[in-house]
């Protein structure tokens, strides 16, 4: 049997609600279903305002905007991510300040941002690697000791939490994905999450063009025009009816993808006590999404032996990022600081196959395999 790396899921609901929107009349951006998805997120997490985006990289950039990030401003990030964090900024003329990972997680090492802040710093963008927090007491007591601008990557982080407030909601913004590997998903989309009040007239201008045409349309204003820079951000509502047939069965996948990660991880964890793997680290002041479930080897040798074995058993496994601070766009750029950790897991990670559907017998599959493999060579 041939196991997939993913496989979206489908509630069953998202061509109706699709269908419902092509008959109200209206499938272009803010429609029906965009609105009942922002409503979603600022009613179930407390989010000051939700806009959808047609990618979590939209709303990243969006964010830069908001942020104005100018030439030459520094942006702290995170080198083990995806380059859409740091490409956003890097837009704006920006200059990235890449930090290590830490060493029992491949998030931001919280502990060496204060380091690399200089008076040109202007915002810290923390990733919360598969869904798990950030430390974000450290990076918010930052945020104020160097009056700096939060920007938080939680493209997976969808329904977790630090300390029991949900991802996205500590900094100026947040950023969510729903692509087609996330836990929610509508093909490609994103959101931005907008907790500082003062952006959130400025964010719907943006977001619809660098017009005022979302005051237009909330009778604000008698006709809207071009009053700021922008770009065309929102997504059709065919999406958004997508995306919100997700939403509504929302408790159910994540019930299910929290059950999938802790049958990996029972399966796994007599190879972890042998010292022949590391599996995910929990900090305790961070929630469990179930977005994906990886391990780490101990050498980059047995990474690349581990996922051809297990490719010749038909599971499609794959590694993660690999180091922007060696990316050829900006390894001229980077400052020649080593990143210890950012490399170890580039070289050393290894994600399994994640998905609602996957099965029990699946599951047990790939775990035997995988424990067959590390018990034949070690």
């Amino acid at each position: 049997m041939k196991i997939p790396f993913n496989k979206p899921y489908l509630t069953g609901k998202e061509a109706h609600y699709m269908y419902q929107a092509v008959f109200s009349g209206h499938i272009s951006g803010n429609g029906l279903f965009t609105k009942k998805c922002h409503k979603f997120f600022e009613e179930q997490y407390g989010f000051r305002k939700a806009l959808l985006t047609t990618s979590c990289t939209d709303a990243l950039e969006m964010a830069a905007l908001l942020a104005n990030i100018k030439p030459d401003d520094e942006v702290i990030v995170p080198s083990y991510t995806f380059v859409s964090t740091a490409l956003a900024f890097v837009r704006q003329g920006g200059k990235i300040v890449f930090v290590d990972s830490r060493e029992d997680h491949p998030g931001i090492d919280e502990k060496a941002i204060e380091e690399v802040i200089t008076p040109k710093t202007r915002a810290i963008v923390p990733v919360h690697y598969a869904g798990v927090a950030c430390d974000m007491e450290i990076i918010m007591n930052l945020s104020e000791k160097y009056n700096l601008i939060i920007i938080e990557d939680a493209a997976h982080g969808i329904d977790s939490y630090y300390k029991g407030k949900p991802l996205g909601s500590f900094g100026s913004f947040g950023s969510l994905s729903f692509h087609e590997t996330k836990n929610i998903i509508s093909g490609e989309g994103g959101m931005l999450l907008i907790n500082n009040e003062s952006f959130i007239e400025r964010a719907e201008i943006i977001w619809e063009k660098g017009t005022n045409r979302a005051a237009f349309f909330k009778g604000e204003v008698d006709k809207y025009s071009w009053v700021d820079i922008g770009s065309s951000f929102l997504p059709s509502d065919i999406i958004a009816a997508f995306l919100y047939a997700q939403l509504e069965n929302i408790e159910n996948i994540q019930r299910k993808r929290l059950w999938n990660w802790n049958k990996y991880y029972e399966g796994l964890k007599a190879l972890e006590n042998r010292g022949l793997i590391r599996l995910p680290y929990l900090p305790e002041y961070a929630s469990n999404n179930g977005h994906m479930f990886y391990l780490i080897c101990n050498t980059a040798g047995d990474r690349n032996r581990l996922i051809k074995y297990l490719k010749e058993q038909d599971i499609s496994v794959v590694f993660h990022y690999q180091s922007l601070h060696k990316s050829p766009y900006y390894i001229n750029f980077h400052d020649g600081r080593t990143l210890k950790w950012a490399d170890f897991y580039s070289d050393n990670l290894v994600r399994l196959p994640m998905y609602y559907e996957i099965s029990e017998e699946q599951i047990d599959f790939i775990v035997e395999k995988i424990n067959k493999f590390f018990l034949l060579n070690h």
